[in-house]
């Protein structure tokens, strides 16, 4: 069934027949800050790569991830739907672990399996965080080529290296037994993270290299800034922010070498590129965590700084130039986005939460979204629709205030006057209340949950 689904939903184009479809990639950063760039108006942090990304394209303010967290986040952006859809989130375990036997199943189709069958070249460089068992790789889902570790950078805390954040105040590799993989074969372990960002960027330049003529799609994503940091020699110590800062500004470099890399290989003009975040700061970190800039708290919250990410759009030449734009988005809708512009039909046996929004990229018409959905694990906390954002409940993440509170009449903001979420004003407008909640009714009468993968032990 699977395979005919593929079948269905490619092209029979032969490996060298590009066509003139446009290549992809994506470069997702691991708990980046909404403020945490220049473009976003950090004042210490320097980004002059993804500043001149910003200049030359498009700044999105107004894109959200489809979860506050990493595992079912990144199952959002591959799938174009909702976790809560195919069993990648939990209200009992936040994210996979090297313990969990669960991940992302086969039956879900990938953005990197649309666009394979098409004829495109498919390459995964970076934190996986799908499964870490052979049978979830990105080498099962749809790539041809993965190099990175299938895991979070914390994880596999070595037996008496130091506990809590004094590991993370002097991180040191051999302190993590994270494990970096060349396709499904451990090449090294402890990975080497002082030096993981320009490997990561190393690796997906020359898969681009050696995808010739053929389309290409390039899954970049950054196993920081994610705690523990580490920077390589050129970077340590340059940034007035700190390490956190030389964190940032090692990715801002190898973006600006991977875009100049397609600058020169004459590829800019034909390539899409997205840059943007898997959820939040870590805020409990403090100066090892980033900042959500204007909006209210970070990861794992329903809050503005949890779910909305600092992204940018860059194609010379068909992305506007130096524009911003306020469009709402959520990295759901790559999928469909992606797969109308390579004209591939995206698939059609299951509900997709992505929209197609080629238009609101281009600058050619308003983003056909309406709705965004916050979910916190299985449970639906906000809804927005259009300005409009209603909490049904309310949980600071890891400790922090507020405490779990469910609300009724639901908190309402408008957030194109208040992005900060600080002015309840559901007494002022009782009609859009009801209708929120009734579209937070139907939304959860049309979810199936399947059992959860991140449960599976």
């Amino acid at each position: 069934m699977r395979w005919l689904l593929l079948c269905c939903i490619g092209f029979a184009s032969a490996p060298g027949q590009s066509a003139d479809r446009p290549n992809f990639v994506i470069v997702f950063c691991d708990d980046l800050g909404y403020g945490d760039l220049g473009c976003f108006g950090h004042p210490t942090i320097r980004t002059p790569s993804l500043d001149r990304m910003a200049h030359e394209g498009t700044r999105l303010t107004q894109c959200y991830t489809g979860a506050s967290v990493c595992t079912p986040s990144r199952a959002a952006l591959m799938t174009g739907r909702l976790p809560i859809r195919n069993g990648m989130c939990s209200s009992k375990r936040r994210v996979l672990f090297p313990n969990s036997k669960g991940g992302l199943p086969a039956s879900e189709v990938t953005i990197a399996e649309a666009l394979k069958g098409a004829g495109y070249a498919t390459g995964c460089f970076g934190k996986w965080h799908l499964g870490h068992l052979p049978r979830f790789l990105p080498t099962r889902h749809g790539f041809d080529r993965y190099f990175g570790i299938p895991y979070s950078n914390d994880m596999d805390r070595v037996a008496g290296s130091p506990k809590g954040r004094q590991s993370f105040n002097a991180p040191r590799s051999k302190y993590w037994n994270v494990p970096l993989l060349q396709g499904e074969e451990v090449v090294e372990r402890p990975a080497d993270q002082t030096t993981i960002t320009r490997r990561y960027t190393d690796a997906a330049i020359k898969f681009i290299d050696a995808a010739g003529d053929r389309p290409f799609f390039v899954y970049l994503p950054h196993s920081m800034p994610h705690v523990p940091l580490f920077a390589s020699s050129d970077h340590a110590g340059r940034s007035p922010r700190g390490l956190y800062g030389d964190v940032i500004e090692e990715i801002d470099a190898n973006t600006g070498r991977l875009l100049e890399h397609l600058r020169k290989a004459g590829k800019s003009d034909n390539t899409l590129v997205i840059f943007t975040s898997d959820n939040g700061p870590w805020l409990a970190y403090g100066a090892q965590g980033g900042s959500a800039g204007l909006l209210r708290a970070g990861k794992g919250t329903t809050f503005e700084g949890g779910m909305r990410v600092c992204t940018l759009a860059w194609w010379p030449g068909r992305i506007p130039a130096a524009k911003t734009s306020a469009e709402v988005i959520t990295t759901m809708d790559l999928l469909p986005t992606l797969c109308a512009l390579a004209g591939v039909k995206a698939p059609r046996d299951r509900p997709l939460d992505g929209v197609n929004v080629s238009a609101a990229l281009f600058g050619t018409g308003p983003s056909p979204r309406q709705q965004v959905h916050y979910y916190r694990g299985s449970e639906l906390f906000a809804l927005r629709h259009q300005q409009w954002k209603a909490h049904f409940q309310t949980w600071g993440a890891y400790g922090a205030p507020p405490k779990h509170t469910h609300h009724d009449p639901p908190l309402l903001y408008d957030l194109n006057a208040d992005p900060s979420e600080q002015r309840d004003v559901a007494k002022k407008h009782p009609q859009v209340v009801a209708r929120l909640r009734a579209l937070a009714k139907e939304h959860r009468s049309g979810v199936n949950a399947p059992p959860s993968q991140l449960e599976i032990r």
